[in-house]
């Protein structure tokens, strides 16, 4: 099931306090990027965050589960999606954690002759 735009217009607005976060539409799903960074995933109308360290000793007693069939763990976030000032601390310190993106490779192609 597919991931409504008003749901993650809604989240996106919550997380407004941590910056400027973005979102892009990925096969039927959300990624929400914070400083071209990944944070976190909207997928079933769910809000996945991207695990660090950092992530984990903010939220607490954390609950994982993937965001998709085959994917790595996330956290879950299932409370605090009311919370603007909280889940705005867990995406800062969680974009503050993970490292920067790497930059895009060019196309190099060689023509032959």
């Amino acid at each position: 099931m597919a991931s409504d735009k008003d749901f993650v217009e809604f989240v996106v607005d919550q997380l407004q306090g941590a910056g400027d976060p973005t979102y892009r539409m990925m096969f039927g799903e959300y990624v929400i990027y914070l400083n071209a960074k990944v944070v976190a995933l909207v997928c079933d109308n769910q809000l996945f965050v991207k695990p660090t360290e950092a992530g984990r000793s903010y939220i607490g007693e954390v609950v994982e589960a993937p965001p998709y069939p085959g994917a790595r763990l996330a956290f879950l976030i299932e409370g605090g999606l009311e919370d603007r000032d909280w889940l705005a601390g867990l995406i800062r310190i969680t974009e503050q954690a993970l490292p920067k993106p790497k930059p895009k490779k060019g196309s190099s192609r060689r023509m032959s002759r």
